[in-house]
């Protein structure tokens, strides 16, 4: 009887909040876990590219190192380690070697107060799977991931190189173009959850149902935002080969360049883990509420880690797949795309369901399972329409011929004649 009485408080306690030496001792080790975890994520995320990618044209992908080409990872970090450093003999050699840092140091930080499972008990009190819990942690993320920028600007400013300096203007630019269609897609997150807290963002989500039933329209928008600010094909104009030799890092050579490819696949793995938080439910296990309620166990846990790395990794193949398969967009495509198609759309996204928000709170329907139908229904309504809007392939301008119809029949009807002209043999 004792014993059991002193299982059910130790129990009790492990569903308390630790104590202030437990939590400084937890959130470094939750630090040192999660560093570890991304920077061997982002290793064998270069790896799968390759692998994919091969696997997409049909072709052989690294192999020969290791098993199934597993140690390809760690022959190149080592050749990287061991490569000589060269510095442009006019480039500003402070800012020129301050720069790698500076895109790789905000592309870790923002994992700070990404939730990656529920909370773990342990006999010193419950340990909550993040590792910075902070009230304000959506606008951390929007805050710290656009610093990543100036890390890109300075590298092509302080290279002295005229197509680094293209790149990192690009760069810029590219951020400011989508940097405000995504923070405007999240507001519709923000709208039903009455919060900031990212993890009151998943409540929302256990209750209502996942954000990407509910706020179609703005997953889309936050999907094309996230390929915009993480460079990655098709907005790679920063540092498209085809016209800027390497964009912003054409300068750098061994570890200070792998900084920068660095900082991308991570950005990429923080992409994907906003996606599944804001969207996708974060680590909610789905179909089930087990994993949402108390007593929190050790298995709770484990488990919605793992259909929480699922959902990243998802996000990983996505944007893999996505780059071997698109063409790149012109830069004209790239601006009109953000300011005259994105930006009104994540406007008028905003209204509409701030008007609904309030229609149903005004009508007394709780936030719910009820609230969260009725939003599906209204979801599929908006997105049926702005798809057949899309549809008509003259909006994303100057994607589209310039010709009125008029002038394309013209065209059609002067090709045949220009074939007759030349005879058969032409």
């Amino acid at each position: 009887m004792v014993h059991t009485f002193s299982l059910l408080l130790q129990v009790a306690d492990s569903q308390l909040p630790p104590t202030t030496g437990v939590f400084v001792i937890a959130s470094i080790i939750k630090m040192l876990v999660m560093f570890t975890l991304v920077m061997v994520t982002v290793a064998y995320t270069t790896f799968a590219e390759r692998r994919i990618s091969a696997w997409i044209q049909d072709r052989h992908g690294p192999n020969r190192v290791g098993p199934w080409g597993l140690f390809q990872v760690l022959a190149d970090g080592v050749k990287n380690f061991m490569k000589e450093e060269t510095y442009p003999a006019d480039a500003h050699k402070v800012l020129f070697m301050l720069a790698p840092a500076l895109a790789f140091v905000p592309a870790m930080l923002t994992w700070a107060v990404i939730p990656f499972a529920s909370p773990l008990p342990t006999p010193w009190g419950r340990i909550d799977m993040v590792v910075a819990d902070l009230p304000v942690g959506f606008l951390f993320t929007l805050a710290i991931s656009s610093l990543g920028v100036y890390g890109l600007t300075l590298a092509g400013w302080s290279s002295n190189n005229k197509y680094a300096l293209l790149g990192g203007l690009r760069a810029s630019a590219q951020m400011v173009s989508y940097e405000i269609a995504m923070g405007m897609s999240t507001v519709c997150v923000l709208l039903l959850a009455g919060n900031v807290h990212l993890s009151e963002i998943i409540t929302q989500q256990v209750t209502m149902g996942w954000n990407v039933l509910l706020l179609s329209v703005a997953f889309f928008l936050f999907i094309i935002a996230a390929f915009a600010e993480t460079n990655r094909v098709p907005f790679d104009l920063p540092e498209s080969e085809s016209e800027l030799v390497a964009g912003y890092h054409t300068e750098y050579s061994a570890m200070k360049f792998s900084m920068f490819p660095i900082s991308e696949y991570a950005n990429m793995i923080t992409a994907g883990a906003m996606l599944s938080t804001l969207f996708l439910g974060g680590w909610d296990i789905p179909f089930t509420t087990w994993d949402n309620l108390p007593p929190f166990t050790v298995l709770k846990t484990l488990l919605t880690f793992g259909f929480f790395a699922a959902k990243v990794v998802f996000w990983l193949f996505f944007f893999i797949w996505i780059r071997w398969t698109l063409p790149r967009f012109r830069y004209d495509q790239l601006m009109s795309l953000g300011w005259k198609l994105m930006l009104p759309i994540a406007l008028a996204y905003v209204a509409l369901i701030a008007t609904v928000v309030v229609v149903l709170d005004k009508a007394g329907i709780v936030r719910g399972h009820m609230f969260g139908l009725i939003l599906f229904g209204i979801n599929i309504v908006s997105v049926a329409a702005l798809f057949f809007w899309l549809d008509r392939g003259r909006m994303v301008s100057p994607a589209y011929s310039r010709l009125n119809r008029a002038g394309v029949d013209q065209l059609r009807a002067v090709a045949p004649r220009r074939s007759t002209l030349k005879g058969p043999g032409a």
